[in-house]
């Protein structure tokens, strides 16, 4: 748009973006009410900024869903960013794969709160044998951008590979994402 009489679209955008850090991550965080404090922006330029931010976030999801196969902790982390990566509460969704690392399904499995989330191990296997996996991977976030497995995170981990494992099923990796960084258990000698 134009701007104000004061201050040009991009000096107006330019102090948006200073108020949240700088970042797009803080922009995609900014809500209706936030942007609409700002001299200048009304309703339908918020909805306009609003719609830019989700644009660019389907981009990169798109660009995500070229992994064919899931070898490394960096597939996981390039294809789950987008999705998780600039929640304010932990979310935990698991990757069902087939013998050759390939998606089969991608399952929700429980959101939370600041600071952890819950997952039902039974509804994960469930989740896993209808849909004919043979192995999967955990995936989390730490929105507090923290990349340290808790005790919770670690005992969660050993009590999902357990139970996998009396189904013959393969638990491939536990990652936790935060914002451009991961934590793989796998890599880090856990499973």
């Amino acid at each position: 748009g134009g701007g104000t009489t004061k201050k040009s679209a991009v000096e107006l955008m330019q102090e948006v973006l200073h108020d949240c850090g700088d970042t797009l991550r803080g922009l995609n965080h900014m809500t209706l009410q936030d942007l609409m404090r700002f001299n200048g922006i009304g309703e339908a330029k918020a909805l306009t900024i609003i719609a830019a931010a989700e644009m660019g976030k389907r981009r990169i999801m798109e660009d995500s869903r070229d992994i064919q196969q899931f070898r490394s902790s960096a597939d996981v982390l390039k294809y789950m960013t987008p999705l998780i990566q600039d929640l304010n509460h932990e979310e935990s969704w698991a990757l069902l794969l087939n013998n050759n690392a390939r998606l089969l399904h991608l399952s929700h499995l429980s959101k939370g709160g600041l600071a952890e989330t819950t997952v039902d191990v039974r509804m994960l296997l469930k989740e896993a044998l209808l849909h004919d996996a043979t192995s999967f991977i955990l995936v989390h976030n730490h929105p507090s951008g923290n990349i340290r497995p808790s005790r919770h995170d670690e005992e969660l981990t050993l009590r999902v590979n357990r139970a996998a494992q009396a189904l013959n099923l393969r638990m491939i990796d536990h990652v936790i994402v935060t914002e451009g960084d991961y934590y793989s258990f796998s890599e880090n000698g856990k499973i």
